[in-house]
């Protein structure tokens, strides 16, 4: 269903007055029944909660009803859990009722031949008639971390977690189960999640729907993760609106993974090389993994841009510097050259082994590192910073804390990778507050994709369309 033109306003999706979750009981295993625990009792959200069961039973704290007509008051969002064959009859009482917004988490549409086919299809009929915008079907709902809501089923646990660790990246994933892994791995992480949606089969709402969105919640940087592109074009006009970055990671590029994706959620078939292009013209940064939804946000959040191919290496392990500037000759940037000046400067400090590109320091104290800093991002030729250190004294990680703040006044990223063991590394982006990468791999790459984003946003200033 296309309903380009219905603007029904997507915020009652996220911050909702009042929910109805169709299709909750207290029978074992019912799905909707862990969205009311999870809105009644494990994040306290404000609004009010109804489910609608045969029995008319309370679930959770949830006052029951028989049907949504017998709520009798008005509700902003249903999300429906029940047989995909009673579905098209809900979806048409939440629009005889006034219901506008409806999240189908249930499964057994398109993505499951003829008979869901024809089921998706009712769904769009009645949707059309009402004026109502749907999320779905076949997908695992909505989390609001800023809004304490959450219609994700079974997720209780997790959504209790993050809740508490509200943050500025936003995600649009085609899978539960991505969107779970994104989630989980960034509670350990910096950034945190601002909001997620689980779009499943997209019969309505889509992708580009929650770009435009997503320009306007406090959203920093946005994640998607697609099976399938149905309306290219609306998808690369979103984009080229949308001043912030998107990462994309798509799967279905092989044809086996095609045949996964359709059976998943009904995706069709896409050309893989059509879809590159379209990513380069629209300003989408294409990932090469679905890790990387969660590894690379933080450089966007932490870091200006890099705005030219210019790096210089710093490290305090020889070997590494030279590791560092192996992955980076694989990359389109290149090692910066110094000036004479920043060479001399360097080879006057005690303990630099190397006063060129990659620097290589031995023991030193802390203001050698904070000098050294500034006088690579004071260099013209320098455009941002390799640092690849390991943190053999508690001081480094506070050195690394004002490196920071010294990019951002000279406007020149650093992507921070420490070679130690993950318990320490997560240790000091908790309590430094430090964006630091996993792996080498992970920082060469956020640099590449800084520089993507800065090259993208001048193209997008000469044609990003009207305002949406």
């Amino acid at each position: 269903m296309d309903t380009t033109g219905n603007h029904t306003n997507l915020e009652k999706f996220f911050n909702p007055s009042s929910v109805v979750v169709i299709g909750a009981s207290n029978a074992a295993f019912n799905l909707g029944a862990t969205i009311c625990k999870t809105l009644k009792q494990d994040i306290a959200f404000s609004g009010d909660v109804f489910a609608v069961n045969r029995g008319g039973e309370d679930v959770h704290g949830a006052p029951g009803f028989k049907s949504v007509g017998d709520i009798g008051r008005p509700v902003d969002l249903a999300v429906i859990l029940a047989p995909a064959a009673v579905v098209p009859g809900f979806v048409r009482d939440c629009g005889e009722n006034g219901i506008r917004n409806i999240v189908i988490e249930s499964s057994g549409f398109s993505e499951q031949g003829t008979d869901g086919r024809r089921l998706q299809a009712e769904i769009a009929d009645a949707a059309r008639r009402h004026s109502m915008r749907i999320i779905g079907p076949n997908c695992l709902g909505i989390l609001d971390n800023r809004n304490r809501f959450s219609c994700l089923y079974g997720a209780n646990q997790l959504v209790q977690k993050t809740v508490q660790k509200p943050g500025t990246v936003s995600y649009v994933i085609q899978s539960g189960g991505v969107g779970g892994l994104v989630v989980e791995r960034l509670m350990e992480d910096l950034p945190g999640v601002n909001k997620m949606v689980c779009i499943g089969n997209k019969s309505d709402v889509d992708e580009s729907d929650f770009i435009d969105y997503f320009t306007t919640d406090g959203t920093e940087v946005i994640g998607l993760y697609l099976e399938n592109v149905q309306r290219g074009a609306k998808l690369m006009a979103a984009s080229l609106r949308c001043p912030k970055p998107i990462l994309v990671y798509k799967s279905g590029v092989s044809e086996a993974g095609s045949a996964a994706a359709l059976s998943h959620t009904a995706g069709m078939a896409n050309n893989d090389a059509v879809f590159e292009g379209a990513c380069r013209q629209a300003g989408l940064i294409r990932l090469r993994s679905p890790e990387e939804l969660h590894a690379l946000p933080k450089m966007f959040i932490d870091m200006p841009l890099l705005s030219g191919k210019r790096i210089a290496v710093f490290t305090n392990s020889g070997a590494f510097g030279s590791i560092g500037a192996d992955l980076l000759a694989e990359t389109p940037l290149v090692m910066a050259r110094f000036t004479s000046r920043t060479r001399e400067s360097l080879s006057r400090l005690p303990g630099v082994f190397n006063a060129d590109n990659p620097v290589d320091i031995g023991p030193a104290l802390p203001e050698v590192y904070l000098q050294i800093y500034d006088i690579l991002l004071s260099d013209p030729g320098v455009d941002g910073l390799l640092h690849v250190v390991g943190m053999w004294r508690d001081y480094v990680a506070d050195v690394m804390s004002e490196l920071v703040e010294l990019c951002r006044r000279h406007r020149k990223p650093a992507a921070l990778f420490c070679f130690n063991g993950m318990k320490r590394v997560q240790a000091a982006r908790a309590e430094k507050n430090l964006p630091l990468f996993s792996t080498l791999e992970e920082a060469v790459r956020a640099l590449v994709v800084s520089h993507q984003q800065f090259h993208y946003l001048q193209k997008k200033e000469k044609k990003r369309g009207p305002a949406h």
